[in-house]
């Protein structure tokens, strides 16, 4: 499918029956570079925080809320580029960051996103509550374990065991710089990297607002960082559905209010 020129109609029936969409050659080469170079840069940093809180002994290979640094994967957030799918996908209704997630696809690894899964623990049939995004930021072969998903399975409320998953699921082969937009309660799992080279990716979910995000990142990045920030990037990064701490937060005015009255 193409972003630029979107197919309304197809996308909502893809969402709706297969639970996904993918939008090929949707970032181009330099913007591919700078995204890979900033992910594997994030992994880094959190391996640090995983090996010194007793996460793991080397890191994972994956990093988690990559957000506030300045770097390509704000200036990604801030182009808001799916923002037409994503709307399609919520309705029209507003929704907001859930998680921001650099993954490296290291060779041989074999960690807990290879096993079936989906991101969201609760599930209400037929609610488009989360949506999340996939970012190649290498090419997606089969040697290196792209992606499994299940399409349809977003209307499954229990986990298929191995032998349906296996026979039904399908690779997301594509190029660096394809995205495919996916249902959050669709079953997939990574593939095994049998290459010698990483299969990086960015991964992100949104939701609507009143879900809670795996982090807080209007408190994180602070009042002052929000008031750069356009209208849009201000919702997606949850400054309009903040949970006040006090009364004097609660009884602000409508306009200053933590969480605003358009937010579901």
């Amino acid at each position: 499918m193409n972003v630029n020129d979107l197919d309304h109609a197809a996308c909502k029936l893809a969402f709706e029956t297969l639970g996904l969409v993918s939008f090929e050659n949707a970032l181009d080469a330099d913007n591919v570079r700078q995204l890979r170079q900033d992910c594997l840069a994030w992994i880094d940093l959190c391996a640090e925080y995983q090996i010194r809180y007793g996460i793991n002994v080397g890191g994972d290979g994956t990093a988690h809320q990559a957000v506030g640094r300045g770097d390509s994967i704000d200036r990604f957030l801030d182009r808001h580029l799916f923002h037409e799918a994503l709307s399609i996908f919520f309705g029209g209704g507003p929704y907001a960051l859930n998680a921001c997630t650099p993954v490296g696809g290291l060779p041989d690894a074999d960690i807990y996103i290879h096993r079936i899964h989906r991101d969201v623990g609760s599930f209400i049939p037929g609610y488009a509550l989360r949506s999340n995004m996939l970012v190649m930021l290498d090419d997606f072969t089969e040697d290196n374990g792209a992606t499994w998903v299940l399409p349809g399975s977003h209307h499954y409320p229990d986990k298929p065991d191995e032998e349906v998953f296996n026979r039904y699921s399908h690779q997301l082969l594509g190029k660096a710089g394809t995205v495919v937009l996916f249902n959050s309660y669709v079953w997939h799992r990574g593939g095994l990297n049998k290459t010698g080279e990483n299969r990086t990716a960015l991964t992100l979910s949104f939701g609507r607002p009143f879900l809670k995000p795996q982090l807080d990142y209007a408190r994180m990045l602070g009042e002052e960082y929000g008031k750069g920030l356009s209208p849009l990037t201000r919702q997606v990064l949850g400054y309009n559905c903040r949970v006040p701490m006090n009364h004097e937060e609660w009884y602000r005015l409508p306009p200053e209010r933590l969480y605003q009255a358009d937010q579901g």
